[in-house]
């Protein structure tokens, strides 16, 4: 905590979550006026310029980062989410007999991460479809790439289905468009 743009007990912290370089910026709500001019004023030689929550959402869906209430809720679980490297079994925790359990033999479902194989632009709550048409999953997250130039994703499906090159279809509006399951990060650059 210190002063920052001239406003006492202020956080600067690089937690961000866009797998982008960035800082997060902790004050008080009265402070908000003098601390934005201060960044703009002193990022304008630098084209600075304001991005809003779908820039961020973009940002970290690139870098295949989970979000909350979209990737992961109460009704999934780290091993599902391939969040299994975070959860450690040294002690109990709640529901931690039935987490070890499923990463000793492995989920249902999985999340997987796709690209599409043509035009469309997935978004959360579509529909994952085998080649038949038959719901296997849905997306959780999605979003056109603008740093790929294509629609990205990812959702849950049967663990048998899920694999890096592995073909599935997200149903976007009356078609089914293909799409090939990605290793993480979609953006490597």
């Amino acid at each position: 905590m210190g002063t920052f743009a001239g406003v006492e007990k202020v956080i600067v912290s690089a937690t961000g979550y866009t797998g982008s370089g960035g800082f997060e910026i902790y004050f008080k709500n009265e402070d908000v006026d003098n601390i934005w001019a201060a960044v703009m004023g002193d990022g304008k030689d630098f084209g600075i310029k304001p991005i809003g929550l779908a820039a961020r959402d973009t940002l970290r869906l690139e870098m295949g980062y989970c979000l909350y209430g979209n990737d992961i809720d109460d009704t999934t679980s780290p091993i599902e989410a391939g969040l299994g490297w975070i959860t450690k079994f040294t002690k109990d925790f709640i529901n931690s007999e039935e987490l070890k359990a499923q990463k000793e033999n492995g989920p249902e479902r999985k999340l997987v991460a796709f690209e599409l194989d043509e035009r469309g632009i997935p978004r959360q709550g579509y529909d994952i479809v085998d080649e038949n048409g038959k719901k296997i999953g849905v997306v959780t997250s999605g979003t056109m790439s603008p740093s790929l130039e294509r629609g990205i994703g990812m959702g849950y499906v049967p663990t048998e289905i899920a694999g890096t090159g592995n073909k599935i279809s997200i149903q976007i509006r009356k078609k089914a468009v293909s799409a090939t399951q990605v290793k993480l990060p979609f953006y490597k650059g």
